[in-house]
């Protein structure tokens, strides 16, 4: 504007500036979202694996009319709510668990990259939320079927070995790396497998297996267990796979009484506290990895085994089966805890897990209700507490302890 030949102008207030948004802070936004879109793909996972279907083909579609779902039915959570539960085209309704899967992923992805920052962390939060995803559905599953699908922790194990991989490479404190992703994986296998081999002998009354597995199983478990304890991890797994090829090589079952192979590992702990051995500590110790190294070699034979006899295996063979304190999914994914956490995280982890499902299993008992615990879940439980609050638990214990 001009006014008397001059120009008027404006004042302008110096203001300085200042960013109001934070790369991390754009990336906890970014994973929560990204947590959303996976938990949608988990709701697939959750409903296609125990029915042994193609997690890709046919497009997602409503299980009860089987309509091909539209890009706007396909929205997390939103798409649930617009249409209030129910489907578009047949009005049968949804589950809530399918939004309560995409919130929870959400939250869980958002929560990884606040506490593990991907500008620090690198790949290692990315190991974190696939650690997450796999609890989820493993834990939806369990909750289902009493199973939790091989297609979700044999691969999960040898992930959470390639995480460690690259955190070694990035140099990543408080995650594992290679050496610490296999140590947690064979021990977290190790631990519950041996909870399950002494309950099961137990629940047996000490007598031994009715019906053995051909050609590796719970025998040659127990054998690693006695073998490691002198011989180390690997040297004991090896004599657990050894006894394997012997079967193979016999064409049947050479029986390894669990008196020597469990009641020998019993002997043999009482002997290391006493100062004979390697020690108590170390044939704990290897005891635990080898059981798990078998464990890991079993599950992947079974797995494979499965796969390609699916169709012969009948509702009969399950009557063919020796009482089992704990499912051997189980097993698995204590071994994916420990390879995405580590072994002192996978111990908080299990802790956890026993009071919690001891609490719940309790309670079922006094409103006798069922007399099996899910133990999926509260493995899951354990787990998403080790990642969250590990670091400071496992610190204040050691702190208790002057470490």
């Amino acid at each position: 504007m001009r006014a008397s030949g001059k120009v008027c102008k404006t004042p302008v207030m110096n203001v300085p500036y200042t960013a109001g948004v934070t790369p991390d802070v754009l990336l906890v936004i970014f994973a929560g979202l990204l947590g959303l879109l996976v938990g949608s793909f988990s709701n697939v996972l959750i409903w296609r694996l125990p029915r042994g279907e193609n997690i890709a083909f046919p497009p997602s579609h409503c299980p009860n009319c089987d309509h091909r779902l539209g890009v706007t039915d396909l929205v997390p959570v939103f798409s649930w709510l617009r249409l209030g539960g129910k489907c578009r085209y047949c009005k049968s309704p949804i589950k809530a668990r399918y939004p309560v899967v995409e919130l929870l992923t959400g939250i869980g992805y958002a929560a990884i990259a606040a506490l593990f920052p991907p500008l620090t962390v690198g790949w290692g939060a990315l190991g974190l939320m696939v650690l997450f995803t796999l609890l989820l559905v493993g834990s939806a599953i369990d909750l289902d079927t009493y199973t939790i699908p091989d297609e979700l922790t044999l691969p999960g194990v040898a992930l959470g070995v390639l995480f460690g991989v690259l955190n070694g490479r990035a140099g990543v404190e408080g995650l594992p790396d290679l050496a610490g992703a296999v140590q947690g994986a064979l021990l977290g296998a190790g631990v519950v497998v041996a909870i399950n081999q002494f309950g099961s002998w137990v629940l047996r009354r000490f007598r031994e297996r009715s019906w053995p597995e051909f050609p590796i199983g719970y025998q040659q478990i127990s054998l690693g267990l006695l073998a490691g304890a002198w011989l180390g991890p690997w040297w004991g797994a090896g004599v657990g796979l050894l006894s394997a090829l012997v079967n193979v090589a016999a064409r049947r079952v050479i029986r390894i009484p669990e008196l020597l192979t469990l009641g020998g590992l019993l002997v043999s702990v009482m002997l290391g506290s006493a100062g004979y051995g390697p020690g108590m500590i170390l044939m704990v110790q290897g005891a635990l990895a080898a059981a798990g190294a078998v464990s890991l070699a079993c599950g992947v034979y079974w797995w494979i085994h499965w796969r390609r006899h699916r169709e012969d295996d009948g509702a009969s063979d399950d009557a063919n089966v020796d009482a089992s304190a704990m499912g051997f999914g189980d097993v698995k994914l204590a071994a994916v805890i420990g390879a995405f956490l580590g072994w002192e995280r996978l111990l908080l982890a299990l802790v956890v897990a026993v009071f919690a499902g001891a609490i719940f299993g309790v309670a079922q008992l006094a409103l006798r209700s069922e007399n099996r615990v899910k133990f999926g879940p509260f493995l899951a439980l354990g787990a998403v507490v080790a990642l969250l609050w590990g670091g400071a638990l496992i610190g204040s214990y050691r702190e208790m302890l002057g470490l």
